[in-house]
């Protein structure tokens, strides 16, 4: 058999499409929208490629009209879970030793699935079941998820291909093993990407995963799923099951074959995850790999020197684009008092304008959080600020279930910066600003980097470049993906690698080489070609 070095394809990030009127990807998506509506549909777990259903039926409902049915998903219980790690550890082995040009094949071609063919029914169901506008679906499902395919299979071959200095006498390499075990990878809701980005890295470099998806993202994760198989994923690679969080991780942090947790998610539940798999540290072959994504209370900093009109735009698409529920999302704004006027002016035009109500109405913005437990965990704030001193609300401050969960988005201006919205993470669409004395920019730098206990995203405004260059300074662990002149959203994939630090997570960079190096376990190896046969060495003669 020939042997021959592989190159695999450059990878490049998918081009964004437009969707505007008249352009084939819009009617391909109307339509995929029409079909989704117009059927009910019984997902299934997947266990060691097999379809798995019980008698445990969950629907499913658009978060923007939950009085339509898209269909059920089937509940799984503690016996799920086992027969999901049974198959991840029948099946480590073949795909271990599986050549990884193979396994890059696997999911190359399912990245040109998803921005292909595939491309209009995982936007549609990303649109229906987590209630995403249609750019918002385009750049998650379809161009985000197939970038870190691509780019994850070009960080694995550098991986692979950086090895250690040898000479004439000696062959130093080194090998990067798959983790001795199983990775559980525990998805959310907000990002189709995510999604499938978490069980698939792990996979890519020759680890088997229990995948558990968020019940509000199982709608498009099944086709993710989908897709991982009809491009050739062999049996029990990859385990979806459905159940809940508490019975997953009760099976899965007392195994002793638990290999590592690729997570994105909240805080606390990292954090009682992490304290669980340190009660059980004893009972595992290894110590385990926990990577984490988590919360964030993300600013924007607003130098008196910057342009209002750009910072008024960032405000407005980084904290209601997707109504505020990505982990980015701008929910803390400090404006110069000297600024202020300019700042209302412009942020007034835009949410005079702004269009709230279902995604299948492409002219909307802004659509419906994700369910009824946000809505109304989010009303409560904006019921407390509506009778609080320290706060005013600016604009919005409305919400209504009635048809959808729509939480209108509002402004909140404060005079404490220190205002429970100003430092708790909500994830919805409500951004708290605090006006500063513009003569006390360093004492307001430091307000930014002491107020919360997150280091996610955060953006600078200003025209200075010695401010621009002391705010980087003095807001070093503030913000894990710094941006300035720019809202602290819309991280893409091998541009800027995603991931915070303090109370934001483990910062392993999603998007990046450094997230696929906590998925093996490297070996060294030395081979010696003329072995000495003597134990003296030249120094002990006389």
């Amino acid at each position: 058999m020939q042997k021959s070095l592989y190159f695999a394809p450059p990878a490049k990030n998918e081009p964004v499409l437009s969707y505007k009127k008249g352009s084939p990807e819009r009617e391909n998506l109307i339509k995929a929208i029409e079909d989704a509506r117009s059927e009910t549909i019984d997902i299934p777990m997947i266990i060691n490629g097999k379809e798995v259903t019980t008698d445990k039926k969950i629907e499913i409902h658009p978060p923007h009209d939950h009085q339509h049915l898209l269909g059920y998903y089937n509940r799984g219980d503690e016996s799920h879970v086992k027969d999901a790690i049974d198959a991840a550890l029948k099946a480590r082995k073949k795909w271990a030793n599986m050549s990884w040009k193979q396994r890059a094949s696997i999911f190359l071609k399912a990245a040109g699935m998803i921005s292909g063919p595939y491309r209009a029914r995982i936007n549609a169901a990303t649109m229906l079941g987590q209630s995403k506008s249609v750019h918002q679906a385009e750049i998650d499902a379809a161009c985000e998820l197939s970038d870190f395919l691509r780019f994850n299979v070009q960080y694995m071959t550098e991986i692979y291909n950086e090895q250690p200095d040898s000479n004439e006498q000696i062959w130093n390499r080194v090998e990067h093993r798959p983790l001795e075990g199983f990775v559980f990878a525990l998805t959310p809701f907000n990002f189709t990407a995510i999604a499938g980005n978490l069980p698939s890295a792990p996979a890519m470099m020759g680890n088997t995963v229990v995948w558990k998806p968020s019940n509000a993202q199982i709608y498009a994760a099944q086709i993710i799923m989908e897709i991982f198989m009809e491009a050739g994923l062999p049996d029990g690679v990859i385990n979806l099951v459905f159940v809940s969080g508490p019975t997953a991780g009760k099976v899965i942090f007392s195994h002793p074959d638990f290999a590592g947790i690729h997570y994105t998610g909240s805080t606390a539940v990292f954090q009682n995850i992490w304290k669980e798999i340190g009660n059980n540290i004893h009972k595992f072959k290894s110590y385990p790999r926990i990577v984490g994504e988590t919360g964030g209370k993300n600013f924007v900093l607003m130098h008196e020197s910057a342009n209002a009109a750009q910072v008024a735009t960032a405000l407005t698409r980084g904290a209601f684009e997707y109504q505020g529920q990505k982990c980015s999302a701008v929910s803390r704004a400090y404006i110069p008092d000297n600024r202020w006027d300019e700042i209302l002016d412009e942020i007034k035009c835009d949410m005079d304008t702004l269009k709230m109500g279902p995604v299948e109405d492409f002219s909307n913005f802004v659509n419906a959080v994700i369910d009824e437990a946000s809505f109304d965990k989010l009303a409560g704030f904006i019921d407390r600020a509506k009778k609080d001193d320290e706060v005013e609300i600016l604009f919005g401050g409305n919400y209504d279930k009635s048809k959808g969960y729509y939480i209108e988005p509002t402004i909140l201006l404060t005079n404490d910066p220190h205002y429970v919205t100003m430092e708790e993470e909500l994830f919805g669409p409500i951004l708290t600003i605090y006006i500063y004395d513009h003569k006390r920019w360093e004492e307001t730098v430091e307000l930014v980097d002491n107020t919360s206990i997150y280091g996610l995203t955060g953006s600078v405004f200003s025209k200075d470049r010695y401010i621009i260059e002391e705010s980087m300074k003095k807001l070093t662990h503030a913000a894990g993906n710094f941006y300035i002149n720019d809202k602290p959203t819309g991280a893409v994939v091998n541009q800027q690698p995603f991931g915070g630090s303090r109370g934001s997570g483990t910062n392993d960079k999603a998007g990046s080489r450094i997230n696929l190096l906590r998925w093996v376990s490297p070996r060294t190896i030395k081979e010696t070609f003329v072995p000495p046969v003597s134990y003296k060495y030249p120094f002990m003669e006389d």
